[in-house]
């Protein structure tokens, strides 16, 4: 899965928000008796990552550009037939989160 997601907070800014929304999830109770966070490695601009939600084991990285996030991930097969309305709903949740 590839998605490709503008913003116009400059690069280290987005980071930044970034890893606010990645603390704000770890947090929340809603969600983190669902979604296990397994890695969160930063490599300047780029986060590693994996986790596992409902059961379902996904890694990728997410490149923090001047003007736009680049997210790109390994779907399980069981996954991949909804791909397009995973990327969608990724790219709204990107939007409402920064």
């Amino acid at each position: 899965m590839h998605i490709q997601v503008p913003h116009k907070f400059g690069a280290q800014a987005a980071v930044e928000r970034v890893k606010q929304a990645l603390e704000q999830v770890k947090v929340n109770p809603q969600v983190k008796d669902q979604l296990v966070i397994e890695k969160e490695e930063w490599e300047g601009n780029t986060l590693n990552f994996a986790f596992t939600g409902q059961g379902q084991h996904i890694k990728g990285t997410l490149v923090v550009e001047e003007k736009e996030f680049i997210v790109d991930a390994k779907l399980p097969l069981m996954l991949r037939m909804f791909e397009g309305r995973i990327e969608k709903m990724i790219g709204e949740q990107v939007k409402q989160m920064l």
